[in-house]
Order: structure tokens, then C-alpha cells, then sequence
């Protein structure tokens, strides 16, 4: 279905060729990625790209630390459209009135700043920017990992809030200029195939080895051409997961009557692959060889087809509990045989949502399936979600709603809740198949901690429905006969017309922001002195950490707009001890700065010769490879709040949360992986001259360990900070330093 290949190619009479040019990097600026990033790079030195995007957007878990820190910094307006959508806190069902505060604080900086505020429940962030904002040969740079608009002709990149803030004050997105890997796409699809069983077939073979990670993929082939609109998006939205930096495709005659659909034709420009285009490795996908898919707990990559896990489910569901208690800490035990009923998988709940789900031709084509059928009335159960108030609209309108419904399914409005744990959790051990994008430990709400646990298996919607139509006995969409309804989505504009306000271009700068309790500014931040010592608060040996191990989604989602509230979730359910070290280790910085030299710090920097007075004293996280998944930056400014200074890895999972660590001034140090990290949360690292040695590039940087048994070296990395970072880490977070006057 799916092969990687990791050789050089070149378009060669439209075709790609095993052949590599004389010129690499003039080759690969004809890619269409690069001839959209060469457009928004005003970088002199083509190796090293400084963007400007043409459009923000975030939602209501990011966007009020965004505009905080923004507002820290020195902002007058926003200086680019920003749209703030309101799909994450929109239940707001946790914490009182503080998710609708976030909502009113988000209004009135919609009118203040001249933005733009979708909302609660009209639009999934991205289902907005889709119809409202991308536009092909355009950029846009969302605080939401899954900020993909690729199939549009936009490349859309996630990123944690202060990447967005730096736009706001108007200064660049900074990346060394990625790979490019063709995707390339033959064949026709069988009936019953829809996206998320070409997406997770795809994460599947690129996610485990990083075969993509931090570069572009651009999809190209003979089998775009019969691939709708939605199909498209279902497939690229769902590239964040193969840890890419972000995705392209070619537009035609689809996206096209896309825009024209959306009102807004001038969006649409042809974009091609060029002859003599090159690409440093390459993807080909057989369409017409695709099956119906699931990805088992807990990463879409955790891949089977339905027949594999249909053949052998107790054997493949085994290794899968020893994976998740392994992942889990043997905190509870996952029970997934018990979904094994007379030898068929048997799941408890299924969820069609998001970005990736919610979309038209998915939710007609798990109507035509349903109809004149039931779930049924045992523990299976049903929800789908629109992704927006237009598509909400349009099945009203078509009898699509009427047709899940009568099958027992529920129309729930547009909604991320069910992708990151705030809505929809399933019972203790349940199991829930599921059209979102995440399949993540504790992403569908349990709490292992507190002995509670569910699994998620991400399927395509229009198995969830065939499942549906059997009672939850899992089934292929494949294995059985349905006809696909004619209906063609119609776009109607009147509900944003009515509800959205637009505010882009007219700020009005005395407008009063509203506040509530909740909302808060974020405290006091140090800068980073000559040396540094950390303590290790958290040791994980962990393949993969994932963003939502380093700072818990679901209805701590809440409290994002306090920063000194949410640092209390920080770690909590991977390193419980985390929150209260890294306090402590806290106080003793807040001591030395007061001019207090604490006595436990005094007695550990005289086994290294370190002087109080210059050494900055912080907490520090190690893990193999941290921050998988989600753009969120919490999961490294909850580190900053509580102290951090540090994170030790062998390599980052994604660049979004190294550069989350940097922009709270946290030092992405890297290690070689063959070095053993064998260390405790009561150990501490001594690296002496870390700010010189940071400020002049300096990339290898000796430090030492000090242990109850005695003082080891280590050599750290630091490598490729640009000037702005480097300035960033050392004045202590990237506020400091737009407070500092070090912005160009």
C-alpha cells in the first residue's frame, strides 16, 4: 500500500526518476513547497529561512497566553488576519465561568487589536481557516499541531504560542531550510476506503524510524486527480503524525470549485510539480491497494488492517496490553481481550469528530451506511460531531442527520473535545473507535492515575459506521454493499456572516479587555546567569514522551489561561513527583536571588569548584525523545513557571516543542545516544560558562553530573540556535527579551 523509499528523486517528463541533479538546492527550489517558502523568506542566506506567514489562527487553549505575552512584549494591533475559534473549552463544563472568560477576554481582543473571533461551537479551527483563510501559494501558522492545509495550497504550519507572538510583533518564523519528500500517489481507491485508512496506512510506515520528520511532504501523482476535497484534507490534516513539518499538494479543477464553493474564487491559482524538481527521498502510495484500517493504542502509527486484527484479535490485542502497561508505568492494567466476544472484536463507543472526521463526505457516507439500520441498544454508542455550523447545516438540509439519528447516532456541534480527553470518555476499560486524530494515552479522558483507563482505536468513519450497523461487532467498510449518496456540499456563509466578528484592519485601542479570575500574567521569569546547575525532577526512559505526558490535556485544558494553576498538572500523570521537585528546587533560585544562598546548593557546587553568586539554579527534565504530538507550548512553559531551565534528550520529537523550550528559555540540551543516562530526580548537572558558551555558538559544551557517588563529565549539545534564540535562552524566555529591547 505504502513504501518509502529513501533515495533521491527528480521529476523527469512529469515522472519521478531515481536521478540526482548537479545542483541539489536549485533543484529542490523548484519543488512547489519551496517556491511557497522562498516567497514569504525574507532570509539573506538561503539555508537558514526567516518566514512571514500571511495569517494566523488559534483556538481557545492557546490563544489567551498567546495574547498575554504578546501584550507583555509591547503589542499595538495584529499586524496579519488572526482568527481565534472557540472548539476546545466550548462545553465549558470544568471550572465554573473561567472557559466562557476566556471566550469574553478573546472578543474583546478581537476588538482591542483588530482580530478576528469565531464563536463557540460554529467552527473546529481548522474547518474555519479552510473556507475562510487558506488560499493557494499562502501561508498560515496556527498554535494547533494539526494546522495542515496542504490539500489548499497553503502550507500550514503548528507551532506553540510564541511563534505566533512573534508574528504579532512582526518578526519572523526561523527554520533551516527542510527536505522534501514526494508523496507520490497512484491508483484508485476500492469502495468502502476513505482518508483515515490512507493516513494511518501512511503514519504507519513514516512515523516509527522519523523517516520525515521536520521536512515537507508534497503529494503529486496521476491518483490526486480523483480524490474530493475532503478526501484530500481527511489524508493531509493527518501528516502531523508522521512528525513533517508541514505538507503541499497540487491544486486542480477540485480545489478550484473548492474556493468558488467557499465564495472566495480569487483564492484559487494552479500549483504544480516542475520538471526538474528534486526531492531527497520519495513515498509511493497504491491507491487501489488500500484496506480498511485501525491504529491501536497509543499512536496512529500502531497500525493493522481490520481483517488483520479480525484474524488473530486476542494475540495482536496482548502485545498491544504489554506495550500499553510498558507506556503506562504499570499504573493500571489495560484489559483490551475483553472486547473479544465468541472471537470478534467488540468496541463500546464510536466517535466521528474534528478536523479529520467531521467532514461532509464522511459523515454521507456513514449516513448511507446507517440508514434503515440500528446501533442498537447495548453498550455501543454513537456521536458525531460537524466540524462546523456550514457542514452542520448542509446534512439538515441533505437528510444526512436524519439518517444517523434514526440509526440511534448523535449530532453533537462542532467540537475537538473527543480528540484530546474532554468529552466522550469512554467507561473504565472501554474501547472506542474513533475518526480524530490522536490516539494518545490519556488523550480520550481516563485517568490511570486514579485507576481509571480506556483505549482508542482511530478507524476511518465509514467503518465506524459499518461497526455501528453490526452492533459494535467490528467491521470493514470494505466487506460490506452500500451506494454512496450524490450530494454535493453547499457552502453557506450566512452563519459566519451573522456570528463572527471581523475585526482585521480596524483595532480599536481603547477597547477594554475583560478579564476573568482565572486569567492571569504570567509571573516573574529569570534570565540565565554565567553557569547553571539543574536538578534532574524527572527521568524518563520512555522510546517517546509525548506533549501530553509533559503537560495532561482534557479538562486541565481549563486552566491554560493561569499559568501558576495549570503548572500544577505538569508531568502528573507520567511523573507524579515532578511538580512538588521542581518547587522546591524553585525556591532555593528564589533564595539565591534575594541573596539567600541556600546551604544545600552551597555544599553541591563546592564538589565542582561553582561559585552561588553566578550560578543560575533550576530544574531540568530528561527524556529519550520529548514532545510527540501536540503544538501546545504548556508543556514547556509549565516547566518555566515551575522553575526549568533545562531538558537533556538524545533528540527532540518535534522541532515545535524544541522550539516551545527555547522560547520559555529552557535549554534544548541533546546528548550522543550512545551515552547511558542512568540518573535519578536527586541528581544534578554543573555546566559552567552555559551563557558565553551559548551567546558565542558554542555547540559542544562539557558539563558534569554530580551524584551521591561523585562527579562524572558529560558533554551537551546545543547546536543550530539563530542569533534571536540564543538571546531568547539567555535573557530567560522570549517576554524578557522583547522586554529587554532585543527585538530587530
Amino acid at each position: 500500500m505504502v513504501e518509502m523509499i529513501k533515495k533521491g528523486v527528480t521529476i523527469v517528463n512529469g515522472k519521478p526518476e531515481f536521478t540526482a541533479p548537479a545542483n541539489v538546492e536549485a533543484a529542490r527550489d523548484k519543488t512547489m513547497a519551496y517556491r511557497i517558502l522562498r516567497a514569504h523568506d525574507i532570509s539573506s542566506d538561503p539555508k537558514k529561512m526567516r518566514i512571514k506567514f500571511d495569517a494566523l489562527i488559534s483556538h481557545d487553549i492557546t490563544y489567551v497566553g498567546i495574547i498575554q505575552t504578546a501584550r507583555a512584549s509591547g503589542l499595538k494591533k495584529f499586524p496579519i488576519p488572526y482568527a481565534m475559534t472557540n472548539c476546545h473549552n466550548s462545553l465549558c463544563a470544568v471550572g465554573g465561568t473561567i472557559n466562557e472568560d476566556d471566550h469574553a477576554f478573546g472578543l474583546s481582543a478581537a476588538h482591542k487589536y483588530g482580530g478576528i473571533y469565531v464563536p463557540a461551537n460554529q467552527a473546529v479551527i481548522h474547518q474555519y481557516a479552510r473556507e475562510m483563510l487558506a488560499k493557494c501559494g499562502g501561508m498560515i501558522l496556527g498554535s494547533d499541531s494539526h494546522t495542515r492545509y496542504g490539500c489548499y495550497g497553503t502550507l500550514g504550519v503548528g507551532e506553540g504560542g510564541g511563534e505566533l507572538v512573534k508574528q504579532l510583533l512582526e518578526n519572523t518564523y526561523d527554520v533551516d531550510s527542510p527536505e522534501v519528500v514526494l508523496v507520490w500517489l497512484e491508483g484508485k481507491l476500492p469502495h468502502g476506503i476513505g482518508p483515515h485508512d490512507v493516513a494511518i496506512a501512511l503514519v504507519a510506515q513514516t512515523f516509527p524510524n522519523a523517516d520525515v520528520k521536520n521536512k515537507v511532504l508534497e503529494f503529486a501523482g496521476p491518483g490526486v486527480a480523483d480524490l474530493s476535497m475532503d478526501f484530500r484534507i481527511g489524508v493531509d490534516v493527518m501528516t502531523t503524525e508522521t512528525s513533517c513539518l508541514t505538507s503541499i499538494w497540487e491544486t486542480d479543477g477540485v480545489v478550484k470549485e473548492f474556493y468558488e464553493n467557499v465564495g472566495r474564487p480569487e483564492a484559487y491559482n494552479e500549483i504544480k510539480v516542475e520538471e526538474g524538481a528534486y526531492y531527497d527521498s520519495i513515498v509511493k502510495i497504491d491507491l487501489s491497494k488500500m484496506e480498511s484500517m485501525i491504529a491501536l493504542p497509543f499512536h496512529p502509527s500502531k497500525a493493522f488492517t481490520i481483517h488483520e486484527l479480525q484474524a488473530n484479535p486476542e494475540k495482536i490485542f496482548k502485545e498491544t496490553e504489554a506495550e500499553c502497561q510498558k507506556s503506562l508505568g504499570n499504573q493500571v492494567t489495560m484489559d483490551l481481550c475483553r472486547n473479544i466476544v465468541d472471537g470478534k472484536v467488540v468496541a463500546d463507543q464510536g466517535v466521528i469528530v474534528g478536523c479529520s472526521g467531521g467532514m461532509y463526505e464522511n459523515l454521507v457516507e456513514a449516513a448511507a451506511i446507517l440508514e434503515n439500520q440500528s446501533i442498537g441498544n447495548t453498550y455501543f454508542d454513537l456521536s458525531v460531531y460537524p466540524s462546523s455550523a456550514p457542514i452542520n447545516m448542509a446534512i439538515t438540509r441533505d437528510g444526512t442527520s436524519e439518517k444517523l439519528m434514526s440509526a440511534g447516532a448523535v449530532i453533537k456541534p462542532a467540537f475537538c473535545g473527543p480528540c484530546f480527553g474532554a468529552g466522550d470518555t469512554p467507561a473504565h476499560n472501554g474501547f472506542s473507535i474513533r475518526h480524530a486524530t490522536r490516539n494518545f494515552a490519556n488523550r480520550e479522558g481516563s485517568k490511570p492515575g486514579q485507576g481509571q483507563i480506556s483505549a482508542v482505536a482511530l478507524m476511518d468513519a465509514r467503518s465506524i459506521a459499518a461497526t455501528a450497523a453490526n452492533h459494535g461487532v467490528l467491521t470493514a467498510a470494505t466487506d460490506i454493499e452500500y451506494t454512496v449518496p450524490a450530494h454535493e456540499y453547499k457552502f453557506d456563509p450566512t452563519i459566519y456572516e451573522k456570528r463572527v466578528y471581523n475585526g482585521y484592519g480596524k483595532p480599536e485601542p481603547e477597547y477594554e479587555l475583560r478579564f476573568g479570575p482565572n486569567i492571569t500574567d504570567w509571573p516573574k521569569m529569570y534570565r540565565l546567569d554565567d553557569d547553571m546547575l539543574v536538578k534532574l525532577c524527572a527521568v524518563i526512559h520512555d522510546d517517546v514522551t509525548t506533549t501530553d505526558e509533559l503537560i495532561p490535556s482534557g479538562e486541565t485544558s481549563s486552566y491554560r489561561s493561569n499559568p501558576l494553576k495549570l503548572s500544577e498538572f505538569a508531568l502528573s500523570r507520567r511523573v507524579p513527583e515532578y511538580v512538588e521537585r521542581s518547587k522546591a528546587v524553585k525556591a532555593l533560585e528564589v533564595a539565591r536571588q534575594e541573596g539567600n544562598a541556600p546551604a544545600e546548593i552551597v555544599e553541591v557546587l563546592a564538589k565542582v569548584g561553582g561559585d552561588i553568586n553566578k550560578t543560575t539554579i533550576g530544574s531540568c527534565v530528561f527524556a529519550k525523545r520529548p514532545g510527540d504530538g501536540s503544538a501546545r507550548e504548556q508543556a514547556a512553559s509549565c516547566q518555566k513557571v515551575l522553575g526549568g531551565f533545562a531538558n537533556v534528550c538524545y533528540e527532540y520529537a518535534t522541532k515545535r516543542y524544541r522550539s516551545n523550550c527555547i522560547n520559555w528559555g529552557i535549554v534544548p540540551f541533546t546528548i550522543e545516544k550512545d551515552v547511558e543516562f542512568n540518573y535519578t530526580g536527586n541528581d544534578y548537572l554543573f555546566v559552567p560558562g552555559v551563557r558565553e558558551a551559548i551567546l558565542s555558538g558554542k555547540e559542544e559544551i562539557p558539563a558534569k553530573v554530580i551524584t551521591a557517588d561523585g562527579v562524572k563529565d558529560i558533554t551537551l549539545y546545543c547546536k543550530g540556535l539563530t542569533a534571536d534564540e540564543k538571546l531568547i535562552i539567555t535573557e530567560g524566555c522570549l517576554m524578557n527579551y522583547y522586554a529587554a529591547g532585543l527585538a530587530k
